[in-house]
């Protein structure tokens, strides 16, 4: 018999699309470029082109999850 346990990591099981997706409607993009300043929020933003610039950068990666953490941790989004 197998015993499920809760991860407390707020990521875990969460994708990168999922994250973006809910800073995106927790923020706006303009909001969202002002708290991480990244091009692709910034400039024609998209959740398309924002994923593709995301998942080969990972130091901006790290910021965008690290801000969904915060959030979590803060109880604003789940």
């Amino acid at each position: 018999m197998t015993t499920e346990q809760k991860s407390n990591d707020p990521l875990h099981g969460k994708t990168l699309e999922t994250i973006l997706t809910h800073l995106v409607n927790y923020y706006g993009f303009e909001h969202l470029g002002n708290k991480i300043n990244i091009r692709c929020f910034n400039e024609s933003p998209s959740i398309k082109s924002s994923l593709v610039f995301l998942r080969k950068t990972a130091w901006a990666r790290k910021k965008v999850e690290g801000l969904y953490v915060t959030l979590v941790h803060d109880n604003l989004i789940d």
